[in-house]
């Protein structure tokens, strides 16, 4: 029997996260909507991201505790820093101490950004960089980053020469090479806070096989009303192989609450449990090549410029 809360569901219900402060990005619908909600229920104050302003209130409507909607497009790197300019102004000099990366799509069409990036890699993994970034100063001493990725990592490669460009895109190669992207970012920067003495932790999951989810709404028509009609029957029946919304958020409200994983860091999760991820996820060179990339691609400088 699926429980009927994530955090029931992830083992952390009897967890108190009263004077926590969360931010969870894309969270107006699916597993994003599920997290705020089960952090919100064990007591921390949450931030709700998301494009959609009447959506975002609904789901702030819905928090058992104090929340704020602030709606930010990722699609450019100036939507990301006003985003952490936001959450800055309303921590009024307090500190996030929970930090979950959700927000991301599969994108079917090929495009660029405003800033002439790959769309898929800038809104699934750029946005997460430069909003961890751009929000580092004002994490708690042992904040907890949550990047959500993807099992689709295992299919993907680093083209670090196609990231200006959709010449020949392929969705499903633009989508798995941003989810290894997260994965990649993941250990990149659990070696580089350690190597600074920092205490902060950073951990990415594969959220499972969620039709209901939401991540697909950009892709074509009749394959949108596949992928719905499907999440509305995996939300009601049992199917094999397939998660239902509530189930996607378990690992990320796992990550984000469990005392067990307190001190881990840079490891991949699935199902609460640390996974192996690909052998192409585990290669230090083309982890911290990523890493100076993304510096490029966002042309910042980031403080932990450090030899990990």
């Amino acid at each position: 029997m699926t429980a009927s809360k994530a955090e029931v569901g992830a083992g952390v219900a009897d967890v108190a996260l009263d004077g926590q402060t969360a931010l969870v990005t894309g969270a107006t619908a699916g597993i994003g909507r599920e997290t705020a909600l089960a952090l919100s229920r064990l007591g921390a104050r949450v931030f709700i991201h998301g494009r959609d302003r009447d959506r975002g209130e609904a789901v702030l409507n819905e928090l058992p505790g104090d929340g704020t909607f602030i709606p930010a497009d990722f699609a450019t790197q100036a939507g990301v820093t006003r985003l952490a300019e936001d959450v800055r102004a309303q921590l009024e000099g307090g500190t996030i101490d929970i930090l979950v990366h959700n927000a991301g799509g599969w994108f079917t069409d090929g495009q660029l950004t405003g800033d002439r990036i790959e769309y898929t890699f800038a809104v699934n993994h750029l946005a997460s960089f430069r909003l961890t970034y751009e929000l580092f100063e004002a994490l708690a001493p042992t904040a907890r980053i949550v990047i959500v990725s993807s099992e689709a990592h295992r299919q993907g490669s680093l083209d670090f020469t196609g990231l200006r460009s959709v010449s020949n895109y392929r969705s499903w190669n633009a989508y798995s090479r941003s989810k290894l992207a997260n994965v990649l970012f993941a250990r990149e920067l659990a070696d580089r806070l350690d190597a600074a003495g920092e205490s902060i932790t950073a951990n990415a999951l594969h959220p499972g096989v969620i039709p209901g989810s939401g991540f697909g709404r950009h892709a074509l028509a009749p394959l949108r009303g596949l992928m719905s009609a499907f999440g509305s029957i995996a939300a009601k029946l049992p199917v094999p192989g397939v998660d239902s919304v509530v189930e996607g958020a378990e690992t990320s409200v796992y990550l984000a609450a469990s005392p067990a994983v307190e001190e881990v860091s840079g490891k991949y999760f699935k199902d609460c449990a640390i996974e192996t991820p690909a052998p192409q996820a585990r290669d230090d060179a083309t982890a911290d090549r990523l890493w100076q990339i993304s510096e490029e691609l966002c042309e910042i400088e980031w403080p932990l410029g450090v030899d990990a």
